[in-house]
């Protein structure tokens, strides 16, 4: 029969032989870092302060337990009870005095009775790969020197863990040890848990689900993962935990997060109007869920999960001379949101293995994000193209996609937009001229060392009253003039506002060039070979360099445009 029980419990018996609390191999790693386990310390010291016998409920944890066994299976509450047993692990270890080390040694170790058949065992376990690091490191006594002498952590919930512990020995080590004891004691008579137990997995992680739903600090991907692995058998349990951790180590958590964003986009074509929690559920695991759970881990969360990798890091390696969908991968990263990652995601899950069709569709997205940048698309109409893209994609339309393509008015108005004061939209200005300045570049630079890439004017925007620059331009040329891409180069340093109003020769070498006396950028190596900077010089590179951009773009212009650019001598 199946047996839901909630109860307020102290410190002190949740630590004790009621209880054996494990970690099941699927759930997440240790994730708390050091801001969370010292804000736990600090809160601790807080209801210390209070009034004696003022008690401090530290939230819940959902266990899988039968009434007549300690034995536990936790579903939630990891972080709070592995971060406890940190803390009164370090207390243990800076206490003088071996009565009070051996009643705190009590609460991390159970120590076995021979009359009751009570075996020794760490009242934790953590999850099997990092079981044996938590109890030789932290469980054991003695075990932080081993710590401290540098034993390396294997994986990034080690790694926490270690930081965890060298934090707050840190800021106990500072307290006289009058505190400590005081700490000690309000951890073990004024704290409590609300424990959930229930004997049956499913009812566990339903009630993990509605808790978490309404607060509790999972990300989307923690719950849909807790649906997943509940709704498979025991035997498949441990083998697609894996799986997920796998995946989810390989993007990290935010990565991780951000994949499921985008398979909600997949399957649903549209921007999202819901919480994630909801529309994934709903259009995407209610596919699979209860009867094809692993269906959905092995179609969909691994190919996807992979591909989302090499998008991710533009490692793309399913084919050989892969290079040419990376570099596309790299443009498209350049773009000021996320929105083509769906239909990039798509196409490398459908066509893993079609280099040519890769290569001809992620230069078209390409295309299209450019377009969409320059003309100021907004979210809502990001979302509209990219689903309409998603739609024709799943019906087989392919590289036919009317939504890849663009029409001549949209061609016509990146061209205008083009031709515009560029410098006044800041998103599109430095996207702009660093696609430029890749193509001018030979051979293309994709990448550029420094950290600071800034775009400036060639002509200053407030030339001083007795610069050269007033008497090369009339006030209608300058303000014509000032903020279009001809005027425009990428520097890599910061701006500085005194040598931003040099004249033409001076600013060239002492505002443009490195210390070497060249340019990183081909952009402004040509300004650099230019003799002089007048109306008629930005005409011409003017003209130029959006010809150069409408050809890279094929971008039908109604203006003629030359076939070539000129050299700017």
């Amino acid at each position: 029969m199946k047996r839901l029980e909630a109860h307020e419990v102290p410190l002190s018996k949740v630590f004790s032989s009621d209880y054996e609390f494990v970690i099941p191999d699927y759930q997440r790693p240790y994730t708390w870092g050091e801001e969370q386990a010292v804000q736990l310390l600090e809160d601790l010291y807080e209801v210390m302060a209070r009034e004696p016998g003022d008690p401090y409920f530290l939230g819940s944890v959902v266990l899988v337990k039968q009434a007549d066994s300690p034995l536990s299976q936790v579903i939630d509450g990891q972080q709070r009870l592995t971060t406890l047993t940190i803390l009164l692990s370090v207390l243990r270890e800076l206490t003088a005095n071996s009565d009070d080390a051996g009643n705190l040694d009590k609460l991390i170790w159970e120590p076995g009775d021979t009359i009751q058949d009570l075996a020794s065992r760490p009242r934790l376990r953590l999850r099997p790969r990092d079981e044996d690091f938590f109890r030789k490191h932290v469980q054991d006594r003695g075990g932080m020197e081993v710590l401290a002498a540098g034993s390396a952590p294997e994986n990034d919930a080690q790694a926490r863990i270690v930081g965890n512990v060298i934090a707050l020995r840190k800021k106990l080590a500072e307290r006289p040890a009058a505190d400590r004891l005081a700490l000690a004691k309000t951890i073990v008579q004024r704290t409590f848990l609300v424990v959930v137990s229930t004997s049956e997995l499913t009812s566990a992680y339903r009630i993990f689900s509605v808790m978490n739903s309404r607060g509790v600090e999972l990300s989307p991907a923690d719950i849909f993962k807790s649906k997943v692995i509940g709704a498979l058998p025991d035997s498949s349990k441990e083998k697609y935990a894996g799986k997920w951790e796998d995946l989810e180590a390989d993007l990290d958590r935010e990565g991780f997060s951000d994949l499921f964003s985008h398979i909600r986009m997949v399957y649903m074509k549209v921007r999202a109007r819901e919480q994630l929690l909801l529309e994934f559920e709903s259009h995407v695991l209610s596919g699979f869920l209860p009867g094809r759970a692993a269906d959905f881990v092995d179609e969909v969360l691994e190919p996807y999960g992979r591909a989302y990798r090499d998008i991710i890091t533009c490692d793309y390696q399913s084919v050989p001379d892969a290079g040419e969908i990376n570099r596309w991968l790299r443009r498209l990263h350049r773009l000021d949101n996320f929105d083509w990652q769906a239909p990039a995601l798509w196409a490398l899950t459908h066509h893993q293995f079609d280099r040519d069709w890769l290569i001809e569709f992620l230069k078209r997205l390409e295309r299209l994000g450019a377009s969409m940048l320059v003309r100021r698309y907004n979210t809502h109409g990001r979302g509209q193209r990219i689903g309409q893209l998603l739609r024709e994609l799943d019906a087989g339309r392919g590289l036919d996609s009317a939504a890849l393509e663009l029409t001549e008015d949209e061609q016509g108005d990146v061209i205008g937009r083009l031709r515009g004061e560029i410098y006044t939209q800041t998103a599109v200005r430095k996207f702009v001229l660093i696609r430029l300045n890749e193509v001018l570049s030979d051979p293309p630079v994709f990448e550029h060392p420094p950290k600071i890439i800034t775009v400036e004017h060639v002509l200053p925007q407030n030339p001083r009253p007795e610069s050269e620059w007033r008497q090369l331009f009339t006030s209608e040329q300058r303000v014509h003039w000032t903020h279009r891409l001809a005027n425009l180069v990428l520097l890599s340093r910061t701006k500085n506002s005194e040598a931003q109003n040099y004249d033409f020769v001076v600013k060239k070498g002492r505002y443009f060039t490195s210390k070497s006396g060249v340019s990183n950028f081909a952009l402004t190596t040509q300004v650099l070979a230019t003799p002089e900077w007048t109306p008629e010089s930005l005409k011409r590179r003017q003209d130029e360099l959006v010809g150069l951009l409408a050809r890279t773009w094929s971008l039908e212009d109604r203006v003629e445009v030359p076939s070539e650019p000129d050299e700017l001598n």
